[in-house]
């Protein structure tokens, strides 16, 4: 292997730069087979010089002649990358990979991207252990300052970025001079430096919101805030991209953080709306979302609404209804509404009805484009039933009025059963935000909704698993609003829930915890129904309601438990131990009356099995476990 090793580090190097290329993809290909380390340590003084070397812009790169100050020259067709909406998934507890090159620093793969990896993953691989190879490089590269040098600086920002994941333990005691360092090089003259130190300042921004807090390090961070808003108005298009991909990440980051800065943000915002083309507007649209969903409801203030919805309705008036460039401003208001909540109001009719026409349209020309003047494209349903379900969430019961003055009832119904995945996945997520918010406008076909929602549960749930989680969890709302009325389908959902449970490998998280709590909320309005099954799905839907987070819908499955157990004691005692350690998940229960409910039930299994037989089953639990129990339901 060290000959290989060996072999590798000097192609790595190699002046054709295909061949480099192709070795240094050896590097992260290394640590990714999870190799013993020591095999190729000795090499990384050797091998860490290169890849930094591989890291400077070569001569003849694309980047080197896009021109400094670009913002004014209209996009090109090639320019607008393909965009793809990730439909509205209820109970997601993991979110996606974020695509760190999403801001397309580096337009293609080459030598420079491979190489910035390989160092990433290199760092991640080993650790601190290459800061003692890496960090006298990059200081003397980033000593300099002279105008010949420039490419030596911006390949050493790039490094420090590379390695913000894998050896932020070693950098953290120096992590306020590298932040003031890299600040000032946001003024810098060369566009492709002030863009690269944007996006290594992101990979950074765990650290500076952590330490917001500290009145020494508010100053850093409000300096960093600042100069990222300022390159937000960047004068060069690759700039702009960056700094704002830099600042959602941020945002996320800082949430609550952002709500005294909320005025000077807004403005460099929707001045930069004025200015974008059309390429960065969707970059825009999404730091736009993301800031509502950092803040919230601290968005609903009539100053920053003043600042902030004007130029969104004029543009949301302005577009065709067949402009693709609907949809980031479709999901740009979809977290908008959730975030301003009734504070949405004064704008929700005309975008609601806008939705509702959207929706209509691709229906028809699904059938006959030619009838509806526009070609299929279901995108345009998905993007809309995303923005009503936003309203739902938002309005509450206040999307009555406009909800009772449509046909969405009978539109849904249709999207439910849409062949597409991503058009039912949306649909049922909306299905059960209505069911939230006005329940009693979906009952005429409420039998058809429960029943088409049931349907995704089936056999080929693995084939489409957000789909299934969004009717799961969209049949529990039904049920805890119009109780004994979803009996008909009950044994029909029950039948489905139990498999999911009972093979949870391979099937994510939200649909386990949505499978549990809908389980328990069939339980608890149809008892008499469940009750009588449940020795068959004890044990799982009890390993399933341990990883649940406290919230009101654990306490609503757990209100199932305790009326199940009421009607069949019996079918619980083969799974006392699993129920108990259920039960211990809980860190706080709110409700007074379901914390009675839980003590009732052990109290009534201590009278049940009574004497010796109880010293028996509790004194199986884990003794930590037993003395929580013991002591907080008086046992």
């Amino acid at each position: 292997m060290k000959n290989v090793i060996e072999y590798m580090l000097q192609a790595s190097r190699d002046t054709d730069e295909e061949v480099a290329l192709e070795a240094c993809e050896f590097w992260s290909a290394f640590c990714d087979a999870q190799l013993p380390p020591e095999i190729l340590k000795e090499f990384l003084p050797r091998l860490i010089p290169v890849l930094l070397s591989n890291m400077t812009y070569a001569d003849d790169d694309e980047a080197l002649f896009d021109a400094d100050d670009d913002d004014d020259a209209p996009d090109r067709d090639e320019d607008l990358k393909p965009r793809f909406h990730q439909s509205r998934l209820h109970g997601a507890v993991d979110g996606g990979e974020e695509d760190e090159d999403g801001d397309e620093i580096v337009n293609s793969w080459n030598l420079r991207k491979c190489s910035a990896a390989g160092l990433d993953n290199l760092s991640i691989f080993y650790g601190d252990e290459i800061l003692p190879f890496l960090m006298p490089l990059v200081q003397a590269k980033l000593s300099s300052s002279s105008e010949e040098t420039w490419k030596e600086r911006e390949a050493a920002v790039l490094a420090l970025g590379a390695i913000a994941e894998g050896c932020i333990q070693g950098l953290l005691p120096h992590m306020s001079q590298i932040i003031a360092f890299l600040v000032p090089m946001l003024e810098e003259k060369r566009s492709l430096v002030r863009s690269i130190t944007c996006w290594t300042l992101s990979r950074y921004s765990k650290w500076i919101v952590q330490t917001a807090g500290h009145p020494d390090s508010q100053s850093q961070f409000d300096t960093v805030l600042t100069g990222l808003l300022a390159r937000i108005l960047d004068s060069n298009k690759r700039v702009q991209e960056a700094a704002c991909s830099a600042f959602a990440t941020l945002e996320e980051e800082a949430a609550e953080e952002l709500a005294p800065r909320l005025e000077p943000i807004l403005r460099h915002l929707m001045f930069a709306f004025g200015k974008y083309q059309r390429r960065n507007l969707r970059i825009l649209y999404d730091a736009i979302g993301t800031l509502a969903d950092a803040v919230g409801g601290q968005l609903n203030e009539a100053k920053y609404l003043e600042i902030l919805m004007p130029p969104l309705i004029n543009k949301w008036q302005h577009l065709p209804d067949s402009d693709k460039d609907l949809f980031p401003l479709l999901e740009c208001l979809t977290s908008i509404a959730q975030a301003l909540g009734s504070g949405f109001l004064q704008y929700a009719e005309p975008v609601y009805i806008r939705c509702i026409n959207l929706i209509r349209t691709q229906e028809v020309a699904k059938a006959d484009p030619g009838i509806a003047g526009v070609a299929y494209d279901k995108d345009f349903i998905v993007c809309s039933l995303d923005l009503l379900s936003g309203l739902a969430e938002g309005l509450g019961s206040s999307i009555e009025n406009l909800v009772i003055r449509s046909d969405l009832r009978d539109l849904l119904l249709q999207c439910c059963g849409n062949e597409a995945p991503d058009v039912r996945q949306s649909a049922l997520a909306l299905l059960g935000d209505l069911a939230k918010a006005c329940v009693f406008h979906l009952q005429p076909r409420l039998v058809d909704f429960l029943n088409i929602a049931a349907k995704q549960l089936g056999s080929e749930v693995k084939d489409n698993v957000s789909v299934a989680n969004n009717a799961c969890w969209a049949i529990g709302e039904i049920a805890v609003k119009v109780g004994q009325e979803i009996s008909p389908i009950v044994m029909n959902v029950v039948s489905c829930l139990v498999p999911i449970l009972s093979n949870a490998e391979g099937l994510n998280k939200s649909l386990l915890e949505n499978s549990a709590i809908t389980l328990g909320r069939l339980g608890w309005v149809c008892p008499d129904i469940v009750a009588p099954h449940m020795d068959h799905f004890m044990k799982p839907w009890c390993a399933a309601l341990r990883t649940i987070r406290d919230d009101v819908e654990k306490e609503d499955a757990f209100r199932g438990l305790c009326a199940m157990v009421r009607v069949n004691p019996g079918g619980a005692v083969s799974s006392f131990i699993q129920m108990c350690e259920a039960i211990g998940s809980w860190h706080e229960i709110r409700s007074s009356e379901l914390r009675v409910e839980i003590g009732q039930v052990l109290h009534g299994y201590k009278q049940m099995l009574s004497g010796y037989l109880w010293d028996q089953y509790i004194g199986a639990l884990d003794p930590s476990l037993r003395e929580k129990l013991v002591k907080k339901y008086s046992l």
